[in-house]
């Protein structure tokens, strides 16, 4: 979230409308008057009144009024709304082509959802210590003295949820919250994990597959050449050649599906492997065959084939861990 430059395009995620006034107001003011392109995404429009939201973006500079510059969405409005949340959110960031994640609401659920789905895009997250406990950890401040205005106004906007009084927020309570010129955040940057992104792109992504296609059939030339070797230890026979083909055969197939994000390259990995398993067990014209009859060519030609269904149907995991960040969000 960077507030110097037109470039940046920011998704606010939010509980209700009248919660971008008062959690992240400043902030948001202050990046349209950069020329930054703002999006608000509600977990639900509640019961809030058309003309107050108008009215509270209109404040914060959202140009005519109308939502048109930037606009809240209704999360049940998604044309992709589904029990995932973090899928709901990632289809709003590849939509916006957003930049960086601001999270006002303090919903651990959508708060995982919204720093899980910033991670997939590789962006950073921004929660406000308004709705996380940040105890003990370094948060950044931003100075929005100039937009105290802006924010106030909009809070007047919502006057079905509260009063504003001088600088101070009256609610319904008779509690009065003070209007201040510093709005303070926790960034939670991607975390450094071992996943790594294939290209999107359709010569990217085949030309890994051709790759993993032909570890796969590596691996099925080796394995099948000595998966039959033993070592004799007294009386006892260690099929060592067999728990040497497997394991490699098994690594190559975990370890593509744990560093690659893309199941092409893990499918196509499988297949080079099995279907070398499967061509080498065939007799030969001069009746050989380099996968006989017996527990090791059965071991050999099932066990990769188990391995290669649970790689790639394996699901990708999504970690949201919230780590402290000493940078200065600038």
């Amino acid at each position: 979230m960077v507030m110097s430059g037109g470039d940046e395009r920011v998704v606010f995620v939010l509980a209700e409308p009248g919660d971008e006034s008062l959690v992240t107001g400043g902030s948001i003011a202050r990046l349209r008057s950069a020329g930054a392109d703002v999006r608000v995404l509600y977990r639900s429009v509640g019961t809030a009144v058309p003309g107050e939201i108008d009215a509270a973006f209109a404040a914060l500079g959202g140009g005519d009024g109308n939502g048109r510059e930037w606009h809240g969405i209704d999360w049940r409005s998604l044309p992709a709304a589904s029990a995932d949340p973090v899928a709901d959110l990632s289809s709003v960031l590849s939509e916006h082509r957003a930049s960086a994640v601001v999270i006002g609401t303090g919903d651990e659920v959508l708060q995982g959802a919204a720093i899980d789905a910033a991670a997939d895009h590789g962006i950073p997250a921004y929660v406000s210590t308004r709705v996380t406990g940040a105890a003990g950890a370094r948060v950044s401040a931003i100075d929005v003295s100039a937009q105290v205005e802006q924010k106030l106004l909009a809070l007047a906007a919502y006057r079905s949820r509260w009063t504003v009084k001088g600088t101070a927020l009256v609610r319904d309570d008779g509690s009065l919250l003070a209007v201040t010129g510093t709005e303070s955040y926790l960034r939670v940057d991607p975390p450094a994990s071992s996943t790594i992104d294939v290209a999107p792109t359709v010569t990217g992504r085949v030309t890994a597959a051709v790759a993993g296609m032909l570890a796969g059939i590596a691996f099925g030339l080796l394995g099948t050449i000595a998966h039959q070797s033993t070592i004799a230890v007294g009386a006892v026979t260690i099929p060592v050649g067999l728990i040497l083909a497997v394991t490699g055969a098994s690594a190559l197939l975990i370890a593509l599906r744990m560093l690659l994000a893309d199941r092409l390259v893990v499918l196509a990995a499988a297949v080079g492997l099995l279907g070398t398993i499967f061509l080498l067990s065939l007799q030969s014209s001069g009746g050989s065959v380099l996968i006989p009859q017996g527990v090791p060519g059965t071991v050999w030609t099932i066990v990769p084939a188990l391995v290669a269904a649970v790689a790639v149907a394996w699901p990708r995991l999504h970690a949201h861990r919230l780590q402290a960040h000493g940078g200065q969000l600038q």
